[in-house]
């Protein structure tokens, strides 16, 4: 599967926000985000870019967003919206509810890794067990009762990471249990706590036309 490998800054000056693509180094005072290069966008023409957009440009850039902090490839996310189009409710929530319940953003939001590309990495190596079973695809939609763990053979770099991941909290919808490095999926993602940095009714416009 086809990956990014460029630089991660570059994608954060590029949609003029922080995505915490880095994990803890996007707290950080040296964030280049924090510097005057994360002011403009990337590329040589980035003096002109101008500041009013057309409504397709911010349809694509809020898409664009969406599918860079999730870590997914333009076919997975198109896959990913024609799912949620179907399903019942409303799309744009039935869209963020399913990249929520990816295996990958699980194991982040249990700190069992300090980034989303440190926890797909994770379970791609086969560290993460889910109901006792061996699962190496990121992609893995979990559901409600599931019991995600860690390996023996990680636990030590797991329970590290909880501790330095200070600055984020687990949301109430799943439950740690850090001293045993487990964790439950307890319901469906509250719309609260659904990430409120994306616009999905951009998104869902973007798909509409």
């Amino acid at each position: 599967m086809s990956r990014y490998i460029g630089a991660i800054c570059r994608l954060c000056r590029r949609e003029r926000e922080k995505l915490f693509l880095k994990g803890k180094r996007c707290f950080a005072s040296n964030c280049v985000m924090n510097r005057n290069k994360g002011k403009t966008v990337p590329g040589q023409h980035s003096m002109f870019y101008r500041n009013k957009t057309s409504d397709y440009a911010r349809h694509l850039r809020e898409k664009q967003k969406a599918r860079r902090i999730y870590g997914i490839t333009e076919r997975q996310f198109s896959n990913y919206y024609k799912k949620a189009e179907s399903q019942k409710g409303a799309t744009g929530t039935n869209l963020i509810k399913l990249l929520e319940f990816r295996l990958d953003n699980i194991v982040f939001h249990l700190k069992f890794a300090l980034s989303k590309k440190m926890a797909r990495q994770i379970v791609t190596h086969g560290k993460i067990l889910v109901n006792g079973n061996k699962l190496n695809i990121p992609s893995y939609q979990v559901k409600i009762g599931d019991v995600i763990t860690v390996l023996n053979n990680y636990k030590t770099i797991a329970l590290k990471n909880t501790n330095e991941n200070l600055n984020s909290k687990v949301p109430s919808w799943l439950n740690l249990d850090q001293k045993n490095l487990t964790g439950r999926v307890l319901s469906t993602p509250l719309l609260s706590e659904l990430l409120n940095n994306i616009d999905s009714q951009l998104i869902v416009e973007y798909y509409s036309k």
